[in-house]
């Protein structure tokens, strides 16, 4: 798996910290060359100590985006990472919430949208996209309506783009992950414990405790499925979306 990964080039968004971060570490070692997106400087510090490029870049302007992926060359793996989650309660007619609820969709489905739009005009035949889901892709959360449709959203465009792209023998997956230990999902869990009026450390266990396997995920605990769709062992995977989330949510 790691031989068919070596040398090549990949393009991951969100990828200045957590799950992002954490694919590109794993992808790095494995030899791949690598440029890295993000809507932070942090990106190119970060680029800087793996070897590779990186490019500051809000995924929703699509003239950011043309210039980010300027220069890249052929693109064998674009990793559609880049995420918004935040609460955004259908009572709460608050401005900021009807504000933050129109950045999720323009992130999470446009922006991977506009990125793979123009990625592909680098990719060839036998090329692979894959997408960063979520359990709540297949299920869902009270609260997170934005975050939980543009998640149904993502796994919806994997589908239709696995469809569209395999008569240019182009792949296109997705990665649903669990609870993993990043900025977002922590401060999702103090939302929720506020919410549910119940400790976070409670609530935690009680996340954690519905898992067939135990134990909170890190960032590189996900990066394998991400290297599995890379490699030539899923040459003959497209359309489909892993959960990888120890158990939690029945596929």
């Amino acid at each position: 798996m790691i031989s068919s990964i070596a040398g090549k080039t990949v393009v991951i968004t969100g990828a200045s910290r957590g799950i992002g971060l954490g694919i590109a570490q794993a992808f790095s070692e494995a030899g791949a060359r690598l440029h890295l997106v993000a809507n932070d400087e942090a990106v190119i510090d970060r680029a800087a100590a793996m070897g590779a490029t990186g490019a500051v870049c809000d995924i929703v302007d699509k003239a950011q985006v043309i210039a980010a992926l300027s220069g890249v060359g052929p693109i064998d793996t674009l990793i559609n990472n880049a995420g918004l989650e935040l609460f955004t309660a259908v009572n709460d007619d608050s401005e900021q919430t009807t504000a933050n609820f129109r950045r999720i969709i323009e992130i999470n489905v446009i922006g991977t949208s506009l990125v793979t739009t123009q990625a592909l005009k680098a990719m060839a035949a036998g090329a692979s996209i894959i997408n960063t889901a979520s359990i709540w892709g297949r299920t869902a959360e009270a609260g997170f309506g934005a975050y939980v449709a543009s998640k149904h959203a993502v796994i919806g465009l994997t589908k239709t783009w696995a469809k569209e792209l395999g008569p240019r023998n182009i792949r296109v997956n997705a990665v649903c992950p669990g609870w993993v230990r990043t900025e977002a999902s922590m401060r999702s869990l103090a939302r929720m414990s506020h919410d549910q009026n119940v400790q976070e450390n409670v609530l935690l266990d009680r996340i954690v405790g519905a898992q067939a396997l135990p134990g909170l995920m890190n960032p590189p605990d996900v990066a394998g499925a991400y290297l599995f769709l890379a490699s030539d062992l899923a040459r003959n995977m497209t359309g489909q979306s892993i959960g990888v989330d120890r158990g939690e949510v029945p596929w």
